[in-house]
C-alpha cells in the first residue's frame, strides 16, 4: 500500500521503517526538549499523511524510551486528517528525560479498521467473561 506523505517544514525528517518487515516506522523529533518528571511534551513532526478510509494511522510507544518512563498519550490519526502530526509524551519516571533533535520519540502504525453501525440493544448476549473486569481472569 502506497500513502501519500506531505513535508510541511523544510528541517521535518519523513517516518520511515528502520529494519524490512517492522510495521511500525520511526518518528523523529525537529527539536532538543527536556521533559521533567510528571511533565508532558508535543512534539510535532512537520509532516502530513493522506490514507485511505478504513485505516488509521496510530502513534504508540518507541521502547528505547519507554524504558526511561516515557509513554504516548492519544495518538490516533484519522484518514480524513490532513494537518501535521505530533507525537505527545508524558514522563511517568522520577527523573528528567532530554530529547535531542533527530532523536526517534515514538513509532507510527498504519492499521486497517471496521467502521461500523452501532444498534443500540436492551440486552447482549451471554458470555465466558461475562461483565468481569480488571483481575477476571486471576493471578496465575
Amino acid at each position: 500500500m502506497k500513502i501519500k506523505v506531505k513535508k510541511l517544514k523544510e528541517e521535518a525528517k519523513l517516518p520511515k521503517y528502520h529494519h524490512p518487515g517492522d510495521v511500525g516506522m520511526d518518528l523523529f523529533s525537529m527539536e532538543e526538549a527536556m521533559i521533567p518528571p510528571g511533565g508532558h511534551y508535543c512534539f510535532w513532526h512537520g509532516f502530513a499523511l493522506e490514507f485511505p478510509a478504513g485505516y488509521a494511522a496510530i502513534i504508540k510507544d518507541k521502547s528505547s524510551i519507554s524504558k526511561a518512563g516515557l509513554h504516548t498519550m492519544g495518538g490516533v490519526f484519522d484518514a480524513g486528517f490532513r494537518g501535521e502530526y505530533n507525537t505527545h509524551l508524558v514522563n511517568l519516571s522520577d527523573k528528567p528525560y532530554t530529547v535531542e533533535k533527530g532523536d526517534k520519540v515514538s513509532q507510527l502504525l498504519i492499521v486497517p479498521v471496521e467502521i461500523v453501525e452501532l444498534e443500540e440493544a436492551e440486552e447482549l448476549s451471554e458470555s465466558s467473561r461475562g461483565t468481569g473486569s480488571f483481575g477476571s481472569t486471576g493471578r496465575k
